[in-house]
């Protein structure tokens, strides 16, 4: 325990010290924004499958943005089984023309993942159409007036090929509580914010809830076909530009918002277990390395300090230490989301689900236990 108590002090010390600020959520859109000196075209693709419930409060979010340029929006049904698509058609009939374009993807291809395959088929239906810009987002994200805008200008003015925002989720329940700011802090540590916006770093990543990318840079790349089969899908098209030499951001959004609810840790569970392990390779070994990782420096610290009587001091020392050093790395990530400090303290419960999360993604796999995704089959092997 002694051991194992300072390794993972060691191991919060680097993080603080070393790992591109991982904690700060000071990566954020300015309120603000210089106006660049043309607003060039955008056009926003939105993939849905079975988004009844919340694709109204989506696209009307998307047509009352106060964007000063030509904004167009091209909803892309991926053969929805309920009233996605007639709802939208609905809403397109109150809007002015052409603001809003329904269309009906083909039937999804074996080599595609279901979300890319809808996207796809909203960057064709444009034809010859050339927007300077594509805004990707999902059917789920109510988005504040100006977010637009304030991405639009932040890409023109800093020259960037892809900027994104990672959306507000929902963090009512208690197991939203517990898990959501978790969700979003593991997320952080894998991609540092910092590092991913510093072109000198190969980290790359992006949030598939808002991606705004020029459209040049989605072609340089090969389209979306070059990642259509990809489960992380926003992250594989980061890389991808990133990796061209073309500079992306990633920064917290401040007012978008995802309107999808987790009340039970049954649904977030089947959310991180469809891709934990595809994110790990479909490695065992990978896997095996993350759970220890997970378990030395997350769950070593509270062990040892509620073990103070019957380990040596130093063990007890050195995790009540290092888990005052997690708290204080996590304290950013749960005042963003607006709950009390102390709150901070359940970070090791939550990584103890997470790890039990990525080992059920696992199981899933080499079982061949197939998930269900939005009212489709999710192939673990994929």
């Amino acid at each position: 325990m002694t051991i194992l108590a300072l390794l993972s002090l060691a191991v919060w010390i680097g993080l603080l010290l070393f790992w591109h600020q991982f904690w700060r959520t000071n990566q954020r859109l300015p309120s603000e924004p210089e106006a660049p000196a043309r607003w060039p075209a955008v056009v926003a693709i939105i993939p849905a499958r079975n988004e009844a419930t919340t694709i109204l409060a989506c696209l009307e979010s998307l047509a009352a943005q106060d964007y000063p340029g030509r904004l167009r929006i091209v909803l892309s049904n991926d053969s929805s089984t309920d009233d996605t698509a007639e709802l939208a058609r609905e809403l397109a009939a109150t809007l002015p023309p052409g603001k809003l374009a329904v269309i009906d993807a083909a039937p999804l291809p074996g080599d595609w993942a279901g979300k890319m395959w809808a996207l796809n088929e909203g960057v064709r239906s444009l034809g010859s159409e050339q927007p300077e810009f594509l805004w990707l987002s999902d059917a789920d994200i109510r988005h504040a007036p100006a977010t637009l805008r304030r991405l639009v200008s932040k890409a023109v003015n800093e020259r960037l090929a892809l900027a994104s925002l990672m959306v507000r989720l929902s963090c009512r329940t208690f197991w939203e509580k517990l898990l959501v700011p978790p969700f979003i802090f593991f997320f952080g540590l894998l991609y540092p914010f910092r590092a991913v916006n510093d072109p000198g770093s190969p980290i790359a990543a992006a949030a598939g809830g808002s991606i705004l990318i020029r459209r040049d840079a989605l072609e340089a790349i090969g389209g979306l076909q070059a990642i259509g089969d990809a489960i992380i899908d926003d992250c594989a098209l980061a890389r991808a530009v990133k990796h061209s030499g073309r500079r992306i951001w990633l920064g917290l959004a401040d007012h978008s918002q995802s309107l999808r609810d987790y009340p039970d840790l049954a649904d977030l569970w089947a959310m991180v277990s469809r891709s934990a392990y595809y994110q790990l390779g479909y490695s065992p070994l990978l896997l095996a390395l993350t759970l220890i990782g997970l378990a030395i420096t997350f769950l070593v610290p509270p062990v040892a300090a509620f073990a103070t009587p019957l380990v040596p001091p130093i063990a007890a020392t050195s995790g009540i230490l290092a888990w005052a050093l997690m708290v204080v790395a996590y304290l950013p990530t749960v005042r963003y989301h607006g709950l009390p400090d102390p709150w901070a303290l359940t970070l090791p419960l939550a990584a103890l689900i997470y790890g039990a999360m990525t080992a059920s993604s696992a199981i899933d796999h080499h079982s061949g236990r197939k998930q269900r995704w939005r009212g489709r089959d999710v192939e673990t092997d994929q």
